[in-house]
């Protein structure tokens, strides 16, 4: 299989989608070639590359904030933004963003358990509040 540099930067910035990534690696383990490109694009981006794509990609500028992430779930954004949303993650396959949309749906299920955690909380430490600070309460 052919890999492009892309690619490969993708894989050393663990960007690429986790099937990708095992794919490389398989492959990285036997083939002296690959190993010597990814040699080549580490020394490369360790010079710190100023190229429009290299800083867009660098400082994940196509990728979403978490509050436009909360409306992609909320379903309250409007239709250009939310078909953007699902290329982001299904098409281009943002970990990064991947990850906080997960962040954020796990967030969502919380609140009904969190009573139960501060109770537990409070319970756990209650031996160590002073008089005075229950006096606040």
């Amino acid at each position: 299989m052919t890999w492009t540099d892309r690619e490969l930067c993708a894989w050393l910035d663990e960007m690429l989608p986790a099937e990708r990534m095992t794919e490389l690696e398989q492959q990285l383990r036997a083939d002296e070639s690959l190993q010597s490109r990814i040699a080549q694009l580490i020394h490369h981006l360790d010079q710190g590359g100023h190229t429009v794509g290299e800083i867009w990609q660098r400082e994940r500028l196509s990728c979403l904030a978490r509050s436009e992430l909360g409306g992609y779930l909320l379903g309250t954004l409007p239709k250009g933004a939310s078909c953007y949303v699902e290329f982001h993650l299904m098409t281009v396959g943002c970990r990064v963003c991947q990850a906080n949309l997960k962040d954020l749906e796990e967030h969502a299920i919380q609140p009904a358990e969190s009573p139960q955690r501060r109770r537990r909380f409070f319970e756990s430490s209650a031996g160590l509040l002073k008089s005075s600070d229950l006096d606040e309460f």
